[in-house]
């Protein structure tokens, strides 16, 4: 007959399990982490999709932020078109230059997801719906950019009434 003898465990086979265990939390620990960082990523360089019901029914804001940017190289029509905005009751916050002066037809981005605002300062300059775009940047502390191409001699600021 056999002796059941009690198995007596050596400390260096309980290290290795324990260490193994810990090996296990700390992958699963790092899984969440890389998969809690790849979501993050993904969502912000993935634009929030808008509802065009939604966009259509919203309404034009009593007090539009805008900013006017030269994207035609002419010196001071930018600042022409601010003092327009202004008469017209918009609060121009910034006036400067665009990223080049290339740009031939001039064009109204939206940047808050309120198309109304922008399509209320296309509006008033006389410009297409086709050259109003929407970019939405919560970086930005502003509704509307509009950028001022070659053609702002036939917007509304530069027509001659008769």
């Amino acid at each position: 007959m056999k002796e059941n003898k009690p198995q007596v465990v050596s400390n260096k086979v309980q290290k290795k399990s324990n260490s193994g265990v810990f090996l296990n939390i700390a992958l699963v620990v790092l899984t969440v982490l890389v998969v809690f960082l790849s979501y993050t990523l993904v969502k912000k360089i993935i634009p929030p999709k808008i509802d065009p019901d939604t966009v259509s029914r919203q309404k034009a804001a009593d007090y539009i932020q805008i900013e006017v940017l030269n994207g035609c190289g002419v010196s001071g029509v930018a600042d022409k078109f601010t003092n327009f905005f202004r008469a017209n009751k918009f609060d121009v916050i910034q006036s400067g230059n665009y990223q080049s002066f290339d740009v031939d037809k001039s064009m109204v981005i939206d940047r808050i997801g309120n198309m109304a605002n922008a399509e209320k300062a296309a509006a008033l300059l006389g410009i297409k719906k086709e050259n109003i775009i929407q970019q939405i940047n919560k970086n930005y502390f502003l509704d509307v950019t509009f950028v001022i191409g070659k053609d702002y001699n036939q917007l509304k600021p530069f027509i001659k009434k008769d």
